[in-house]
């Protein structure tokens, strides 16, 4: 099981180090986690499940647990404010889990008002004994999400590093900004740095990672030992597979819809975009058909992300709401993005 976890990076050198896609309510549901594997992320995690909900059985929480063989490693993360349901939890994911991720990196008001999420890093003891509980009554590698703290006073995510890694999580990952901050301003990478320096597990980076100048730049000054990607892969999956070739990881006729694309070197910037995302979306349909069944209200979603920016994009919700079924929609926007429309 470590394996997946690996060693610490020293400073970076050019060579790969993985990327992540981050967990995102509404947008990683288990045919995007899928895709994005096949776009080149190397590890894909849930949507961030209320342990509560788990605990009591709760269909609409379990359905996000959902895998596939090809998920691997299946990396389910959970939230809460309790720490027995926490603890229990993740007792009930771990039969078919690899790793177990804990949330305290959320800002939405809905978590942090039952002091989960990012809540959690304003009682730094809470959290840290919420984690050792975990770490003692699973067989698993325990992994952790945070933020650089709560922005009321000082930053406390290198000290609870520290505090994280004694009590046993194998690996832990900071989005550069505090819980006050939410998604506004510039992620700190400099912050993080000094949480890489002051451990012995990996730290990953994550904010404001959004393509192969961006990755480089933050590997350059983090020292990260991998990068995570949450809003820069909404609608654009495609994001892993751009780092990996920009920065010289893979080679771009390795890529699938450069594979799959007649004359996509003939192809001018537009072109590209659309014979990619027609590829990505079009993979995630199938995804979907093979196992959750395509769902109406996450295609609405995953349609308008994936064609926000292409010109007539507006188009989209009419052709969505054209549709009676949700086969009439995924072949829909297909056509879109393959110029039929």
């Amino acid at each position: 099981m470590a394996s997946y976890i690996g060693a610490k990076h020293e400073a970076w050198d050019g060579q790969p180090r993985p990327l992540f896609l981050a967990p995102m309510s509404g947008v990683t549901d288990l045919p995007f986690r899928m895709l994005a594997k096949e776009c080149g992320a190397d590890f894909t995690i849930t949507e961030f499940t209320n342990s509560t909900a788990l605990t009591r059985e709760a269909a609409t929480s379990w359905r996000r647990m959902e895998t596939h063989p090809s998920e691997s490693p299946f990396i389910p993360q959970i939230f809460g404010g309790d720490p027995g349901d926490m603890a229990t939890a993740a007792e009930m994911l771990a039969p078919n889990a690899d790793i177990i991720d804990l949330n305290f990196g959320c800002p939405a008001p809905k978590v942090t008002n039952i002091c989960a999420g990012a809540a959690l890093m304003g009682e730094p003891d809470r959290l840290v004994n919420m984690v050792a509980s975990i770490v003692d009554r699973i067989d698993l590698p325990v992994t952790a999400k945070m933020r650089l703290g709560t922005g009321k006073g000082a930053n406390n995510a290198t000290a609870l590093c520290r505090s994280l890694e004694d009590v046993g999580a194998q690996r832990l990952c900071i989005h550069g900004r505090t819980l006050r901050q939410r998604y506004s301003g510039e992620a700190d990478w400099h912050s993080i740095k000094e949480a890489v320096d002051a451990v012995g597990v990996p730290v990953v980076a994550n904010g404001d990672v959004v393509d192969a100048a961006s990755a480089a730049a933050c590997l350059e000054r983090t020292g990260a030992s991998g990068l995570m990607v949450g809003r820069g892969a909404i609608g654009r999956p495609s994001v892993f597979a751009d780092i990996k070739v920009g920065l010289g990881w893979m080679s771009e006729d390795e890529v699938p819809w450069v594979k799959a694309t007649e004359g996509w070197y003939e192809l001018d910037e537009g072109g590209r975009a659309f014979a990619s995302r027609q590829w990505c979306w079009d993979r995630y349909i199938e995804h979907s058909l093979a196992t959750v069944g395509l769902q109406g209200k996450w295609m609405q979603r995953h349609a308008i992300a994936f064609t926000k920016g292409l010109p007539g994009a507006k188009k989209v919700r009419v052709l969505m709401h054209q549709e009676e079924t949700n086969e009439g929609m995924a072949n829909a926007i297909s056509q879109f993005l393959a110029g039929e429309v």
